[in-house]
């Protein structure tokens, strides 16, 4: 009697059976319960991060103390066209707003405000002030006989534009911009350019430090990637070492280091690369800011690069050597195009934080190394300009916004595949 195995069953020789059911669908419970979790971090953004940046954006194009204290001169110069002097009812709405005034010192704080338009306008507001009560109409004539300033068409222009609840005046004067006498767009004079050149440098030297941490942060990141246990923690604890380090710290370390009685100006004359009459200038300049801001932007480099190098796997070199690929050849044409994510990735991460670097260029930049972030914070902490230093913080935003716009289109990370 012979045995039989019976028959399988067909369906276990099916080969288009469904796959195993995925994991239910989050309810909605789950998903409030996800929302709820990130309820603080989104606090935390619109507090920390929103709410200054609207705050910001408002403070470059809001003017409300001039328009409040001026309202009768804002309302005559609001249709004035600038041709000509304008009639005796912007005068006397002048006189009549400058008696209004609720306190004396409101006089001072309106032409302070007002002189950062036209140089000269705070002594005549707080002198028509004090004389406003004993002038008489017509006001076109007693107000030039008080002070032939208000004859000067450029007077009124800087009141038509600076009593204006919303201006853009800031932004102007931002891009070495402003009104004129007619209420037309000029440039500013030529000695009083400076916010242009400052963002050129800016950017120039942004670039030039990516360049710098790419050269020196390569080879770094590669001997990271492809050294032994032992060594590449080493290297990774020295890499890392200066963010256990203030800012401040580094910074000042490198004034003692670079000065012309510095530990490298002594060493090469040591070495008899120098005399002791040729020691080198190597701070407050732009040599001092570029060396600071490379090392201390280094590891945003080296991180980023070193993430991407470890990944990829080392025989793809050695396939490249054994097909008749020189070694130069193989990094080229293999190793290279696979980092590219690593460097587009540190080369923008350290291009966005050099842009507003500010404490490493106002201490070892001097005159010749401050950046755009510097005259932020003079107009912020010196001038009390915070209108303009607002529009220089706007257009500063806007410029990287546009630069990681610019990069997330044309060298994305689906588009950072070099094969």
């Amino acid at each position: 009697m012979s045995f039989r195995p019976a028959p399988r069953r067909i369906e276990e020789y099916r080969f288009d059976r469904q796959p195993p059911r995925e994991a239910a669908i989050p309810t909605a419970r789950q998903n409030r319960n996800g929302l709820l979790l990130t309820l603080p971090l989104l606090a935390f953004i619109a507090v920390f991060f929103a709410a200054p940046i609207g705050a910001m954006l408002w403070r470059s194009v809001s003017n409300p103390l001039p328009a409040s204290l001026m309202p009768r001169t804002a309302a005559a110069l609001a249709g004035w066209d600038g041709a000509t002097l304008p009639g005796e009812t912007a005068f006397a709405a002048a006189v009549e707003d400058l008696r209004a005034l609720p306190e004396r010192q409101d006089a001072a704080r309106l032409g302070a405000q007002l002189n950062f338009d036209y140089g000269g306008l705070n002594s005549l507001i707080r002198k028509t002030a004090r004389e406003a009560a004993k002038l008489t109409p017509p006001y076109a004539e007693s107000l030039p006989l008080l002070d032939r300033k208000w004859s000067d068409q450029a007077v009124w222009a800087a009141l038509a534009v600076g009593t204006q609840a919303l201006t853009a005046k800031n932004y102007l004067a931002a891009l070495d911009m402003r009104y004129g006498a007619d209420l037309g767009v000029v440039a500013a004079p030529e000695k009083e350019r400076l916010y242009l050149m400052l963002f050129g440098r800016t950017a120039w030297v942004a670039g030039l430090v990516t360049a710098l941490c790419l050269l020196l942060g390569y080879p770094l990141a590669y001997v990271l990637a492809t050294a032994g246990p032992r060594t590449a923690g080493v290297l990774m604890i020295l890499l890392l070492l200066p963010f256990w380090t203030s800012l401040l710290v580094r910074t000042t370390a490198w004034i003692a280091l670079l000065q012309s009685q510095g530990v490298v100006n002594d060493l090469m004359v040591w070495l008899g690369l120098v005399s002791e009459e040729g020691r080198v200038q190597m701070v407050y300049n732009l040599t001092g800011t570029l060396v600071a801001m490379t090392q201390i932007l280094m590891p945003f480099m080296v991180l980023p690069l070193y993430s991407v190098m470890k990944t990829i796997p080392p025989t793809y070199l050695r396939a490249a050597s054994s097909m008749g690929a020189r070694p130069l050849q193989g990094f080229a044409r293999v190793y290279l195009p696979m980092t590219m994510p690593g460097v587009a990735a540190g080369a923008l991460l350290v291009f966005i934080l050099a842009v507003g670097y500010y404490i490493t260029p106002a201490l070892v930049g001097g005159p010749g190394g401050q950046l755009i972030s510097n005259l932020i914070a003079y107009h912020m902490q010196q001038s009390l300009n915070w209108g303009l230093a607002a529009a220089l913080g706007t257009i500063l935003l806007g410029a990287v916004i546009a630069l990681y716009l610019v990069f997330n289109k044309l060298a994305g990370a689906d588009r950072l595949r070099f094969g």
